[in-house]
């Protein structure tokens, strides 16, 4: 039988209405692939980085997704650079759960990226994988043998999402990020909306929604009205909604919690 559009829409409606997911959960994302040059308040260093997410959980963030970055301020996976990185934000934070990328552009090769993984010597609580990129599943088993939960990150405008849910495995990852790219603020919804329709529910896990530069916060409003987990930070933003620069992840933060309560 084929599902209707709406379907997956109107199930995550009718399970806020009975509670089952009204309490969600906003994530922080401080730093992504952005350098000092794209945002003075990107956080690079360990301390930075630690500081950033100490403040912004303050403000409301309940999970962390960073960028671990080398000497240059370039995204990294090596265990020297993941270990130091992570170990400040636990001690700045201790209880939040604690997550890092495993994006292809910091290791184009899948096998050295699993090799990575392996090496780590400082776990964290989860790995972004993003499934449109090639190995993204010997990533994944990676993670999953060192015991590293998985938030299986699914970009709108691919066949990520197919691909994920062949995947044997499915059913095993902390969540879904559900990445909304495209940046229209007036098309972002809709394009996230395909999007959780082609995720379904069959896969039984946590959905989290959100969008990047232009569609950030549409997406994000669309997320609190559907009860679904989200997220905010610099990586994916550096405006406020009414297009003002944010001064940093906190205002951010901050701005998102407020929209959330409204909606």
């Amino acid at each position: 039988m084929q599902r209707s559009p709406q379907r997956p829409l109107k199930e995550a409606r009718q399970r806020r209405r009975r509670g089952r997911c009204y309490k969600y959960s906003m994530q922080v994302c401080p730093n992504g692939s952005r350098r000092r040059h794209d945002h003075p308040a990107v956080p690079v260093t360990p301390d930075e980085v630690a500081a950033a997410v100490r403040a912004a959980v303050a403000a409301g963030a309940g999970d962390v997704h960073l960028h671990p970055k080398d000497e240059d301020g370039a995204d990294t996976l090596d265990p020297v650079h993941v270990a130091a990185v992570v170990t400040a934000v636990r001690e700045a934070v201790p209880g939040i759960p604690v997550g890092v990328t495993t994006g292809a552009w910091a290791a184009p090769d899948p096998a050295e990226r699993a090799a990575l993984v392996r090496a780590w010597t400082v776990l964290p609580d989860h790995a972004s994988v993003n499934w449109h990129e090639d190995g993204a599943e010997r990533v994944a088993e990676a993670l999953l043998e060192r015991g590293v939960g998985i938030e299986a990150g699914i970009f709108s405008g691919t066949e990520a999402a197919e691909r994920f849910l062949r995947w044997p495995h499915a059913g095993r990852v902390l969540r879904v990020l559900a990445e909304v790219t495209e940046t229209d603020p007036a098309a972002a919804p809709q394009t996230a909306k395909v999007l959780l329709h082609a995720l379904g529910t069959g896969h039984g896990r946590p959905v989290l929604l959100h969008g990047e530069e232009g569609g950030t916060w549409p997406v994000l409003r669309l997320a609190a009205r559907l009860g679904l987990d989200t997220r905010i930070g610099l990586e994916d933003v550096l405006v406020l909604p009414d297009g003002a620069p944010a001064k940093d992840n906190t205002v951010l933060v901050e701005t998102a919690r407020d929209l959330i309560a409204a909606t």
